[in-house]
């Protein structure tokens, strides 16, 4: 079943699901398609989450972000990003471990293809 047509409304309508092996580490899923995996989020670090017990990522799929507000830090890359910036990451690119000493808040799709 594709994703369903949904209109504007708030994005706290939407079941917090807590990560059980980061600490302070969620997700709102706004709409999936459980047959691919794509799927719309927001994604909410708590102030001093970090997802080291995570390791660096790397998936089969594209993934665009837009830090809506706070920061996060990578901590391979030693960088901080802070919102109002965006990320578009190719299947297979490493990301990550991150940590959010004051917390961050991001908007991200997931997709399949070129």
């Amino acid at each position: 079943m594709p994703k369903q047509e949904l209109e504007f409304t708030p994005f706290t309508n939407f079941d917090v699901e807590h990560f059980e092996n980061v600490s302070g580490l969620s997700q709102r899923v706004i709409a999936k398609d459980p047959e691919s995996g794509v799927a719309t989020r927001i994604l909410q670090f708590e102030p001093s989450t970090d997802t080291s017990p995570n390791g660096v990522q790397i998936h089969d799929f594209w993934e665009e972000l837009y830090i809506i507000e706070g920061s996060i830090i990578d901590l391979e890359l030693n960088e901080e990003f802070t919102a109002g910036m965006v990320a578009t990451r190719p299947p297979g690119m490493k990301h990550g471990p991150w940590k959010s000493p004051n917390g961050c808040k991001i908007f991200e799709v997931r997709y399949y293809g070129k």
